[in-house]
């Protein structure tokens, strides 16, 4: 019998007025796997993340997190049950250090008033500061965890927010272009650091414009194309596919890394 899929989304419809932005999307993601989620500029991607993680809510068909249909529950508790995300812009708070970034992670693992006041405390030998610190030395960002977070390089930067996100101890981590920005070495650390995540037992689901990195990164790839899913299958034969051809290019090939960019 095939395992239970970590991530079930059924026929899942947004409108936002008289715009459907996403129409009657349907996809698995099976546990431990390394998903790509592409499409077009105003595909509706983010839109998607955004619904799976409790941004928005659904007009119509359903959600399911490991077994579990999540539609009613605030993002704050899907958090609680596995999920967590990073967002297309940078969100961390600029006026706090490294490792005070890092702890507000840890805050869907407080049973109450302590622990949640726990990870902004100035408890340097606490375990709340010691598990952020060593999410840090696992992630090879050598950076003093007291300095500001804001005269980091972007790349530090984006790779700080992807350890905050893991704080939560997530089954399913969700990365909004999390190569975004970075030059082709920073990228190529990020997808090393990402596979070691999903190496661990988390599994990943990946919005991304640069379809270099999504082939070195993900087995899988879902595309979406004006709200609808036109492809879910091998990243392998994503660019052989006549519906994303057209989507991107007309009728021309889609080629890997210059017609990603597009995505």
């Amino acid at each position: 019998m095939p395992a239970e899929p970590i991530l079930r989304v059924s026929h899942v419809c947004k409108r936002f007025g008289g715009l459907t932005v996403t129409d009657d999307v349907s996809f698995d993601v099976e546990r431990g796997s390394r998903t790509a989620l592409i499409g077009p500029n105003g595909a509706g991607k983010t839109t998607l993340f955004n619904l799976i993680s409790g941004v928005y809510p659904i007009n119509s068909g359903s959600i399911a997190l490991e077994g579990g249909v999540i539609d009613a529950l605030p993002s704050r508790k899907r958090i609680s049950a596995g999920l967590s995300r990073s967002f297309q812009n940078i969100r961390l708070m600029p006026h706090l250090s490294v490792i005070e970034n890092v702890m507000l992670g840890q805050h869907s693992q407080a049973s109450g008033i302590v622990d949640l006041l726990a990870p902004v405390s100035w408890q340097r030998h606490g375990r709340w500061r010691r598990m952020a610190e060593e999410r840090l030395r696992e992630a090879g960002l050598d950076v003093d965890p007291d300095g500001s977070v804001s005269g980091l390089p972007y790349g530090v930067r984006k790779k700080i927010e992807v350890v905050r996100a893991l704080m939560s101890n997530p089954r399913l981590l969700m990365l909004d272009e999390p190569a975004a920005g970075l030059n082709p070495r920073e990228t190529a650390d990020l997808s090393a650091f990402l596979k070691g995540i999903a190496a661990g037992g988390v599994t990943l689901l990946v919005v991304e414009h640069d379809m270099s990195f999504v082939h070195d990164l993900c087995e899988r790839t879902v595309v979406l194309n004006f709200g609808r899913l036109i492809y879910d299958g091998p990243t392998r034969g994503v660019q052989e596919d006549e519906a994303v051809r057209e989507a991107y290019l007309g009728s021309r090939r889609v080629e890997t890394g210059s017609a990603g960019r597009a995505a």
